[in-house]
């Protein structure tokens, strides 16, 4: 079964948005507006509107700029967090109670971790007494 592609304008936006930004090319563009901007000092004489473009400008896009990552973020987060399930539920011997742990309450998913902390500790000690690892 194969996922349909997305039709929501905003996801196809934030995906394309993230992808060009994320390119040495894009990067380049914005160093290349630092640059003439700091050019254009002197002949602006550094006044209070030579600062305030490069202020505007920095943070209209920093503020959009910071929707569009985290959107991107959270649905590769989902997407990750979905084949991790698959992956648990379909190797032998997993826990399923593992699944979906990221809806846990804080304290719940301590306690997992702590068991897990613990069977790791036990397994670095078995480690050095030279017993190997049983699966």
């Amino acid at each position: 079964m194969r996922p349909t592609k997305s039709k929501s304008w905003f996801t196809r936006f934030a995906k394309s948005t993230a992808r060009l930004t994320g390119r040495a090319v894009t990067f380049m563009l914005a160093v290349a507006i630092i640059v003439v901007w700091a050019i254009t000092g002197p002949i602006f004489g550094f006044s209070d509107t030579w600062q305030l473009v490069i202020n505007t400008g920095t943070t209209i896009i920093t503020f959009l700029m910071v929707f569009l990552i985290q959107s991107t973020q959270n649905r590769d987060s989902e997407a990750m967090q979905v084949k991790l399930d698959e992956l648990i539920h379909v190797m032998k011997g997993a826990q399923n109670a593992l699944l979906d742990l990221e809806e846990l309450e804080e304290e719940e998913l301590d306690r997992i971790r702590a068991g897990y902390q613990r069977i790791a500790e036990q397994a670095r000690g078995e480690l050095r007494k030279g017993v190997r690892e049983r699966k």
